[in-house]
């Protein structure tokens, strides 16, 4: 496998009566053919705005992306025109929005909106067109998918509008899949469906995806490899295996300690993170996490730690005490 996307020290910021909100500070990760990602993070912490940076669709203003290097196919999407994104876009590059009802235009229906993509960026006649939607939602599991076409975005439950917004991501057979909080408003059974639909086309058509979620399971099931977003900045990453067993930043233990587990007693209370994300228009000079860390010293108050490892594996992380921090142990505590 050749590594399909570098993302390199991207920056994007947004104006506020605040002042410059810094939404995605420096993040640095690559991406191999085939992959899945998983990208975690309470919200806001800049997960989907990295997402929207990747495509350039970052509105301006108020937003702006102010530097680093995306190179996907050997080219660096920030260099390109308007007109060479638009035939990146929906083509080589698919993303799956979080709220489909939103996603979808209301007053077209599901068949144009199929259509209109195979058309545009694969050159596809009308009637062969509507032969590929036809053959897209019935690879998406909706029945009837012919007469289905003529149905407006209404007309569907919210499973089956999720399922018409992957057809039109995998449309054109993307090389990269953008899933930004696909599953959140659907109820758990649909939710395992339209993951596992996801995972299955990629498998089958080799499309790396990358997951953006903030539900620790999700990933723990269906990603490769785990980036871990605090306050604008990837503050670990390595594989799932690695991210899970010995999680190294005290963020990343703090979010896996508050998952419910089926091996503790029901007596147990869930661990949380004391306090709130910080406001990143006024991010504390060292760590952004030292307000909410039980480890926090005086180093930490001054210096923000590299993402760096301590025994030179790819399982990096930010935080000058991660190398202390052994397997993470159960942390509920007795309610």
């Amino acid at each position: 496998m050749g590594t399909l996307l570098e993302v390199r020290d991207l920056r994007t910021e947004f104006n506020s009566e605040g002042g410059i909100v810094k939404a995605v500070d420096g993040v640095s990760y690559d991406l191999q053919e085939g992959e899945t990602l998983g990208l975690v993070g309470e919200s806001g912490c800049g997960k989907s705005v990295s997402a929207l940076s990747l495509l350039r669709l970052i509105p301006n203003p108020p937003g702006r992306i102010v530097g680093g290097e995306v190179i996907f196919e050997d080219q660096d999407l920030m260099k390109l025109s308007e007109r060479q994104m638009r035939s990146i876009r929906g083509n080589k590059i698919a993303m799956i929005f979080q709220e489909p009802m939103t996603s979808l235009n209301p007053v077209l229906t599901i068949g144009r909106q199929l259509t209109e993509t195979v058309e545009l960026h694969m050159g596809y006649s009308p009637e062969a067109a509507v032969r590929r939607s036809v053959e897209l939602l019935e690879m998406v599991g909706i029945p009837d998918a012919r007469s289905r076409l003529s149905n407006y975005p209404h007309q569907f439950s919210g499973g089956m509008r999720q399922r018409v917004m992957i057809a039109i991501a995998l449309s054109c057979s993307p090389r990269l899949l953008l899933a930004d909080e696909a599953t959140t408003a659907l109820d758990v059974t649909i939710q395992a469906q339209i993951l596992e639909l996801i995972k299955n086309l990629s498998t089958e058509l080799g499309t790396a995806v990358i997951i953006i979620t903030h539900n620790l399971g999700v990933v723990a099931r269906y990603a490769d490899r785990v980036n871990v977003m605090y306050a604008g900045k990837i503050i670990e990453r390595g594989t799932a295996d690695e991210i899970y067993e010995t999680p190294k930043h005290p963020y990343t233990r703090g979010l896996l300690g508050s998952v419910p587990r089926l091996d503790v007693d029901r007596e147990d209370r869930l661990a949380s993170i004391e306090g709130m994300p910080p406001d990143l228009d006024r991010l504390p000079p060292g760590c952004s996490f030292v307000p909410r860390c039980p480890h926090a010293d005086d180093h930490c108050r001054a210096e923000m730690p590299p993402l760096s490892s301590k025994d030179g594996t790819e399982h990096v992380y930010a935080c000058w005490k991660g190398h202390e921090f052994g397997p993470l142990e159960l942390v509920q505590t007795k309610a």
